[in-house]
């Protein structure tokens, strides 16, 4: 290590100038200042419920843009829906008159 003062974090710490009190002063406050962010960031990243939620509300955007959109292609594709879903429903009759004559 080197002979400049650092923190824990490793950030080198310049050497006061002899008369230097407000400059003293003003580092210490832009320290506690980082120090308050690191401690957000810490908090932030321990809160496991907040991220959850986050991830949660993401997951359901996506889901209802996913449904717009399917409903949109339904919407346009209209008659060869319609076409199929009376050609289901024709199987599915036949195949019940077919079951009940056995």
């Amino acid at each position: 290590m080197n002979d400049d003062a650092r923190t824990t974090i490793g950030t080198p710490i310049p050497t006061p100038a002899p008369n230097g009190s407000a400059e003293l002063r003003e580092q210490i406050e832009r320290t506690r200042d980082e120090l308050g962010q690191t401690v957000e960031a810490l908090a932030a990243k321990a809160d496991v419920k907040a991220q959850a939620k986050e991830k949660t509300a993401a997951i359901k955007d996506q889901a209802a843009e996913k449904a717009e959109q399917a409903a949109a292609v339904a919407r346009g594709n209209r008659t060869p829906l319609l076409v199929l879903g009376a050609a289901v429903a024709v199987f599915l009759v036949v195949r019940r008159s077919r079951g009940h004559r056995r």
